[in-house]
């Protein structure tokens, strides 16, 4: 037997999708809503919980619940480590960077190949449409081959970051695991969703001509906030085209 607040979550889904109820309103209150369905403010608040963890409904300390605006999407360009220059670009899409030198520990030695304890440049990258977070990544790279500009706030290697692309020179090969999954606590807070969210997990592997890691970035989007684009391109061997 399903659970009561899940009707009510099922229902209140339903005129969202049918545009019965806008985007931006604000949903009658708490105790008229319990009212409505005959149910408990406690049973109520369950089925807007669900709502708020999908990202449906936005609750407003002292003024209600109201249902979210769509929020504007950018592209993630797979095999090319940036975000889509044309999104990237839009001035309603700003990026606050910050970069600190910490030492390698646990995933960071696994993720570079580095030993223990090694110097290691992180960047942090956060990306803002509005005032909603679209994107956050944490960039690694081993101290010796961070781009001289990186830590003194250059201009041309702050571009590169904001567009969450690869920072030093182009990689001989570049590796993106993807995958869907609720964020971890921090991702949660700075891109400011529910724990039920879901997140796009993009974990950026750049390697040189020796196979020596470069570069390490582990990306999160919000599922509703982003879409990834990945191009296949086939090569013709010559031979079989000749004659």
């Amino acid at each position: 037997m399903r659970l009561r607040h899940h009707d009510i979550a099922d229902d209140l889904r339903q005129q969202i999708a049918t545009g019965s109820t806008q985007p931006g309103e604000r949903l009658p209150s708490e105790a008229d809503l319990a009212d409505w369905y005959e149910v408990s403010t406690v049973t109520l608040r369950r089925a807007l919980s669900v709502l708020q963890g999908e990202g449906l409904l936005e609750k407003i300390h002292g003024k209600g619940n109201f249902v979210r605006r769509p929020h504007r999407k950018i592209s993630y360009v797979g095999g090319w480590g940036t975000l889509d220059p044309w999104t990237a670009t839009e001035p309603a899409l700003r990026v606050t960077v910050r970069s600190t030198t910490v030492q390698a520990q646990a995933h960071l030695t696994t993720l570079l190949n580095v030993p223990t304890g090694s110097p290691i440049v992180e960047t942090t990258c956060l990306s803002y449409g509005g005032e909603s977070p679209h994107g956050l990544a944490r960039i690694y790279m081993p101290r010796d081959l961070v781009p001289a500009g990186l830590l003194d706030d250059d201009s041309a290697c702050r571009d590169a970051v904001t567009r969450f692309a690869v920072l030093g020179p182009p990689p001989a090969a570049l590796r993106e695991t993807v995958c869907a999954r609720p964020p971890t606590p921090d991702e949660a807070s700075a891109l400011r969703i529910g724990h039920a969210s879901v997140v796009l997990s993009i974990t950026r592997i750049a390697t040189d001509s020796t196979g020596r890691v470069v570069e390490a970035t582990l990306l999160a989007f919000p599922g509703d906030r982003v879409d990834a684009v990945f191009t296949n391109h086939h090569v013709l061997d010559e031979r079989q085209t000749e004659g």
